[in-house]
Formats: C-alpha cells, sequence, structure tokens
C-alpha cells in the first residue's frame, strides 16, 4: 500500500459532510472485512465469486469505494457488498468478453466510451435512440453495460465515469424503464463511487414523468449529480472537443466496430524531437495491435484529425557510470514522485498522476521504473498528447534490479490538461541480454498480449494562484520536497471557498429579492382587500326602514 500523503490524512464526504480520519478508516475497513467473512462468506461460499471475495480482503481502495459510498457506515456497506458480489456472480463479470456479448450490440453504436469532461473524467455515452425496449434482449444489454463497465474498471481503477444519456430524436418508444433503474444500480450498488455525474441531454418533455420515477431511484446520495442540459448549457461540463456537432462541439468521432473505440495512445516525441530514421514498422504494428482486445483498442479519433504520429529511435543505451551526469542534468527540476505503484514487473512511481503547472519550474515531471523481477524488463510509454509532450527515455529495457528515471516535459508553449493520459506498457525479456532498437522492436512484434503489463498514469494541471505565488518562488518553498503538495491543497481550499463565497453571495441576492417580492405582494394584497372592503360597504346594508307611511 502506498505513503499516505497529506492528501490522505482525512476524507470528507461531499453528500453526508461525514468526515474519517485515516485511522478510523482502516479500522473500518477491517471491521467489514471480518464481519462479511464470518457473517456472508462463511454460510455462503456459493453466492459469491471466490476472486471477488479476495479481492475484497486485499484491495483497501475497493473495500473503502464501498464504505464510501455508504457514508461509512458498516452495516449498510454490509448489504451493499452482499447485493454489489451476488450481481457479479451472476453476470460472469470476471468472465465477460467480446466473444460472449451478441456482435449486433457492438455494432449499433448505443453504448460506448469515448472523451472526457471538464473535469478529466472518462465520458460513458448512451445513445437513447438507438435503444428499443424489447423483453428479448433485455439480460443481453445488461451484459452489454457491464461488460464496458467492469473492462473500465479494470484499466483505470478508482477513475470516476460521466455518463451522458444523449436523447436527441428520442421518445417514449426508446424508454424502458427496467433498463434505467439497472443502469442506475450499477453506480448505486455494484460500482460505489463510479458515478460522477449523470448528464441528461435534450429531454423531451414527454419524457417528464418518467423521469420524476428515475429520482426516486437515485436516491438522496446520488440525485445531485443528475444534470439536466441544453444545447446551450451542455459545454458547462463537456468541452467543444469531445462534444459531436449536434450538440454544438467539434469532435469528429464517428462510432464504428471493430475496433472497440477507447483513449488513443500513440508514442511522443523524443527529447530532441523527430528523428529521421523512423521505424514505420512498428507504427503500423501498433496500429494492428488496438484491433485485438478491449484491452490494447485505442482508436478513438478519425486518422485524418489525429496528431502527427512521430516515431523514435529506441534508447539503446543503458545508464552506465559515464552516463549518470547526462542523466542527474536532465532529471534536473523535474517534479519527484512521492508515490508507488507496486507491478507485477515494475514498480512505477508516481502512482496515479504527473502534476504540471503554467510556471517553468512545473513543466517536467519524473516517472521511475524500478524492475522487480530477475530478468530485463523492456517498456514504452505512450501518451494521448503526442504532440504535447517530449519523453526521455521513452522505450528502452531496464536490468534486473536497477531503475530507470524518465522525465516527461511540456513541449513549447502547450499546456497539460485534464484530459492527457500516459501508458507505460512492460514486457519481461527473458533469455534476452540486448537492448538494442532491433531486437525491442522484433521484441515488441513478438510479445504476446497477455504478458505485456500495463498502467496508466493521469494528468493532474496545478492551479497558479497570486496570493502563494511568493511562497512558491521563496528558497523556503523550494527547500522542501513536501511543499508542492501543500501548496497545491491550499490553492485547492482558496478555490473551494471562492466558489462557496460567490454562491453564498447569489443566495443572499435571491433572498433579498424574494423579500422585496413578498413585501410587494403583502402590500397588493392588503390594498385590495382594503378597496374591496370599501367598495362593497354600501350594498352589504341593505334597503333602510325610510319614511314612515302617511296618516290617514
Amino acid at each position: 500500500m502506498a505513503q499516505p500523503t497529506l492528501s490522505t490524512v482525512s476524507v470528507t464526504m461531499a453528500d453526508g459532510g461525514v468526515t474519517e480520519s485515516e485511522q478510523d478508516i482502516e479500522k473500518k475497513i477491517e471491521e467489514t472485512r471480518q464481519r462479511f467473512k464470518d457473517e456472508y462468506v462463511q454460510d455462503s461460499s456459493d453466492k459469491y465469486d471466490s476472486r471477488d471475495v479476495e479481492r475484497l480482503q486485499k484491495d483497501d481502495a475497493w473495500a473503502e469505494g464501498y464504505l464510501t459510498w455508504r457514508q461509512y457506515v458498516v452495516e449498510d456497506t454490509l448489504k451493499m457488498i452482499d447485493e454489489s458480489f451476488q450481481w457479479r456472480r451472476e453476470y460472469r463479470v470476471h468472465d465477460l468478453t467480446e466473444s460472449s456479448i451478441p456482435k449486433w450490440m457492438f455494432e449499433s453504436g448505443a453504448v460506448y466510451l469515448h472523451g472526457y469532461d471538464k473535469e478529466g473524467n472518462k465520458l460513458f455515452w448512451f445513445k437513447v435512440k438507438l435503444h428499443i425496449k424489447d423483453a428479448k434482449t433485455i439480460q443481453d444489454k445488461k451484459k452489454y453495460v457491464a461488460f464496458w463497465l467492469e473492462s473500465y474498471a479494470k484499466r483505470e481503477p478508482g477513475m470516476p465515469l460521466s455518463v451522458v444519456f444523449d436523447m436527441s430524436e428520442s421518445g417514449l418508444g426508446n424508454i424502458d424503464m427496467d433498463f434505467v433503474k439497472y443502469i442506475i444500480n450499477c453506480f448505486k450498488v455494484y460500482y460505489p463511487k463510479f458515478l460522477s455525474k449523470m448528464i441528461m441531454y435534450e429531454m423531451p418533455w414527454i419524457m417528464n414523468a418518467a423521469w420524476k420515477i428515475v429520482k426516486t431511484w437515485l436516491g438522496p446520495e446520488a440525485i445531485s449529480k443528475l444534470k439536466f442540459v441544453s444545447k446551450s448549457e451542455v459545454q458547462n461540463y463537456i468541452g467543444p472537443e469531445y462534444l459531436p456537432p449536434h450538440m454544438g462541439g467539434t469532435d469528429p468521432f464517428k462510432y464504428s466496430y471493430p475496433p472497440l473505440p477507447d483513449d488513443d495512445f500513440q508514442t511522443p516525441i523524443s527529447e530532441n524531437g523527430p528523428i529521421a530514421s523512423e521505424d514505420e514498422n512498428e507504427s503500423k504494428d501498433g496500429e494492428m495491435e488496438s484491433k485485438e482486445t478491449l484491452e490494447s483498442s485505442f482508436s478513438s479519433e478519425p486518422q485524418a484529425l489525429r496528431p502527427k504520429k512521430v516515431n523514435f529511435v529506441e534508447d539503446s543505451l543503458r545508464l552506465e557510470d559515464g552516463d549518470r551526469v547526462e542523466a542527474a542534468s536532465r532529471t534536473k527540476g523535474a517534479r519527484k514522485p512521492l508515490t508507488t505503484f507496486k507491478g507485477s514487473l515494475l514498480h512505477i512511481s508516481p502512482a496515479e498522476e504527473l502534476c504540471f503547472g503554467s510556471k517553468e519550474t512545473e513543466k517536467k515531471c519524473l516517472i521511475i521504473l524500478n524492475n522487480v523481477t530477475k530478468n530485463q524488463v523492456a517498456f514504452k510509454v505512450r501518451t494521448t498528447a503526442p504532440e504535447k509532450y517530449r519523453v526521455k527515455p521513452s522505450n528502452t529495457s531496464c536490468e534486473p534490479g536497477a531503475s530507470v528515471d524518465i522525465v516527461v516535459s511540456l513541449h513549447g508553449g502547450f499546456q497539460s490538461s485534464l484530459q492527457d493520459r500516459f501508458l507505460v506498457m512492460a514486457a519481461e525479456m527473458e533469455n534476452n541480454s540486448g537492448s538494442s532498437s532491433p531486437e525491442l522492436a522484433q521484441f515488441w512484434k513478438e510479445v504476446p498480449k497477455s504478458k505485456v503489463m500495463e498502467h496508466r498514469l493521469r494528468c493532474h494541471v496545478l492551479e497558479s494562484s497570486p496570493v502563494f505565488s511568493s511562497l512558491t518562488d521563496s528558497p523556503l518553498a523550494s527547500g522542501t520536497s513536501s511543499q508542492p503538495d501543500l501548496h497545491t491543497m491550499l490553492m485547492r481550499v482558496v478555490a473551494s471557498n471562492s466558489k462557496l463565497e460567490q454562491q453564498l453571495n447569489q443566495c443572499l441576492w435571491i433572498q433579498k429579492v424574494l423579500t422585496v417580492l413578498v413585501s410587494f405582494l403583502m402590500a397588493f394584497s392588503f390594498c385590495t382587500l382594503y378597496l374591496v372592503y370599501i367598495g362593497s360597504g354600501p350594498y352589504d346594508q341593505g334597503p333602510g326602514p325610510g319614511p314612515a307611511p302617511p296618516s290617514l
């Protein structure tokens, strides 16, 4: 388990306002594991997949995900885990593959992953107009959704999704309430903490009644994540580069199968720029590899609009004593990682994200690879934005027990984005002692996909704040290794307080307007009642007795 940082000292629940210390979380994780083993598994071992039970006992993040979604109430968490595990066994999610799903479902393009929202969350698209209610296919549709979610969960653990229901040109005939309820349960029970937001685009007015029912299914912990948007509002959540033209965007992507669309990881530029002697065969092989399985399908944009794919001459020289001075100068100024992902072949630091900022001192990051095997390990680094980044080295090998420092730097005037991703690929080179370009190129062509370890890193953009600019430029700030993290946390707090202040001012303004309106209405009501009372007075009294009749 990675060493805790300042950001993991406490966890605050956005929905319930519950704050848990790290020690309390660890105690509740252990309590949850022990009680689930004693109360649920002991007498009902056939109810669950053994792989899920084993993972719960070992994966702290998975166990904490269930606890967080149930606001750290162990009793509710146990019930959620029980329901989730039974579903996982029923749908055999561990064994779902493309071949287990009817091909026509993939070809329809009704469900797919593509692009990112403005917070860097992956977009999970549902084209509602392509869904037709059919009792015969409902079970296959549910497996289809489970296939996408489980595949994404394995590749991007802990990374939330933003679900987009595109309701353009849809009607009541496209709404299957049973299927909608299933999708909601996937995020509410089966995949906790996976839902960032649920964007409902251009919902027809005729569906209002149906979605009132859906709101009751979401529950209080997820109702705030539901966003109803029109064409003019959708860009508040998704940038135009990932919106199709009919939603006011500029994304030319069109779904097609095969292959399955996903992030387009490409070879980054080497530190010295493009090299004349490019290995074009590797480029072609990389494109062919993307069509084999979901784990390596990276074709999300049309070829004409993709950034130019640049290959490089692999770094064939290892770091000898004479090269250490050059390596030290290359890594100078690079942001050093504080967390570590422990893989089967390599330990990779940082574990999850590379942090870039707008300042010159924030435009370099360091990836450290440690070989934990007894053999030489070949590795590649790829990115979804090859035109932005330079990577050195980006394709070489690492000796047994040795480590390699990889410098990732922003190229030219480019800025990092939350949507940018990096992919580290590694494979063990048994009976292979060389690392020259021809040997590596041939090795990557022949190595089975099952033996390739993959680890993904996302980008985090450091916010610049004038309040702390003097702190970050001071010798004190540069002298402590923990200052960048502390500075980032402080900037986030300031940004959060600023947003809260804006919301508070807006609420106060609305309150004043409402007070004036209520006062006006009350005054108007009193005036109306008074006028009615005055105007109707003589008629309410009726005719008087009048003069006495004359006497005879």
